[in-house]
């Protein structure tokens, strides 16, 4: 695209918005085009191990990458919207490389300081979103597996803070962990 903004060109997208437990996490990536990385796609579509290899490559060869989180607590007094943007925007700030453009994947923008467009099912068609989509999952994995040793009982490792039945059977039997936003409905119905 001639028209376009020349320069560096920065994908972002986020992991875990819907979980009820832990920091939302983004990454965002500028790829380096002289190495193309095979087989990106939308991180919710391929295994974990192949996660895991491809975020391997993907720290390897991209320009650059940065991460960013937003906590408990922002998730909490801001709400997950307000939050998974701040995290967005602490992932481009982590950025070594200064983006001419980035593209984020949804509806909405953070607050940064360069051209930005939201692309609405970027993880799936535009391969730096697909590779933050990867480096923002595997992190925020990562992270659940902290928790759980941190906190056995709750499953973190295996439903990474999502509402599934075992994380809502032990939420009820071990109550809220330091770890859970309490501003989430089952979590909030805990502490009534």
């Amino acid at each position: 695209m001639p028209w376009d903004t020349p320069g560096l060109l920065a994908g972002v997208d986020e992991a875990g918005r819907g979980p009820l437990s832990g920091p939302v996490v983004a990454a965002a990536v500028i790829l380096d085009d002289q190495r193309p990385i095979r087989g990106l796609a939308d991180s919710k579509k391929l295994s974990a191990a192949r996660r895991e290899r491809l975020a391997d490559e993907i720290r390897a060869s991209a320009l650059c990458t940065g991460i960013g989180l937003a906590s408990v607590e922002e998730i909490d007094q801001l709400n997950i919207l307000q939050a998974t943007l701040l995290a967005m925007q602490r992932a481009v700030q982590g950025l070594r490389l200064k983006p001419a453009k980035v593209l984020v994947d949804g509806n909405r923008l953070p607050r940064l300081d360069m051209r930005a467009e939201a692309v609405v099912g970027g993880d799936a068609c535009v391969p730096a979103i697909s590779a933050a989509s990867i480096l923002a999952k595997v992190h925020r994995d990562h992270l659940c597996l902290e928790h759980d040793a941190r906190y056995p009982g709750y499953g973190f490792a295996s439903h990474k803070g999502y509402g599934t039945a075992e994380h809502l059977r032990a939420l009820k039997q071990l109550g809220p962990t330091p770890l859970h936003r309490k501003s989430f409905a089952p979590v909030a119905a805990l502490l009534r």
